[in-house]
């Protein structure tokens, strides 16, 4: 068991009941390099942590998507050796964020057991307002509740931040704001400049061939490149503003 200052640990079981998935998927994903090897610990027993069960969920989304398991090792490959599960929970959320709808109905059983601890009703307030889940009615009246997927472990990390319920609403509004608009501005330029130049040469069948292959991998190259983008401005921000060591 990890103590306070330790980051949890998991043997493959836990682990593979943790991400919902089996302990076979665990082992293939680690012999095709798209998890790290576990910590081996006493008795040879491999001990895996947040950053597996974050890259679980990353390559879960990733398959929702579209992408097949050598796109998916193109796409880990050329992020940062060095991301915690806490960065590959937020690639996780934004890829996450290209699917009409992504949104799941769960119990407060259910809802507890996807997010490894006991909620109280502050901490389901807080994941409202962070745009997790809503309180939904469920079977016979019981309580119930819609929640993303996509967000509920990034969600769900956030609880134990020291930030006031108002705080959370006005980041929530700031990001919705200025993600809206850097969409709408690469829309416009992909309809500029690629796809409307591609509307003229549809008789070229290398044409169309090259465009199929963009549409198909543009979400997730997009997506990645926000990703990085704005983790880079965040931190030159934080520098600034509150010194070398923020």
């Amino acid at each position: 068991m990890a103590t306070e200052t330790e980051e949890p640990t998991f043997t493959v079981d836990e682990l593979a009941a943790r991400a919902g998935v089996t302990v076979r998927t665990i082992r293939f994903y680690s012999t095709r390099g798209l998890l790290p090897p576990p910590v081996i610990g006493p008795r040879r027993v491999g001990h895996y942590g947040p950053g597996h069960l974050s890259r679980l969920a990353l390559i879960e989304e990733l398959q929702h998507q579209g992408m097949t398991l050598a796109a998916i090792e193109r796409y880990l490959e050329q992020l940062p050796p060095d991301l915690s599960a806490h960065d590959l929970a937020i690639h996780r959320a934004l890829v996450a964020s290209w699917a009409p709808d992504s949104a799941e109905e769960a119990s407060r059983d259910e809802l507890e057991r996807r997010a490894g601890r006991p909620l109280g009703e502050q901490d389901i307030d807080r994941l409202a307002a962070m745009g997790v889940l809503d309180r939904a009615a469920g079977p016979e009246g019981t309580e119930g509740y819609r929640l993303d997927p996509g967000l509920l472990r990034l969600g769900v990390e956030l609880l134990d931040v020291p930030i006031a319920h108002e705080t959370i609403l006005a980041a929530r509004t700031v990001l919705l704001e200025h993600t809206r608009s850097a969409a709408h501005e690469l829309t416009r330029l992909f309809r500029d400049e690629v796809w409307n130049p591609y509307r003229e040469r549809e008789s070229d069948p290398e044409h169309v061939a090259a465009m199929k292959s963009l549409s198909a991998h543009m979400q997730p190259m997009v997506v990645q490149a926000l990703v990085t983008a704005f983790q880079r401005s965040l931190k030159e921000e934080l520098r600034a503003a509150f010194g070398k060591e923020s």
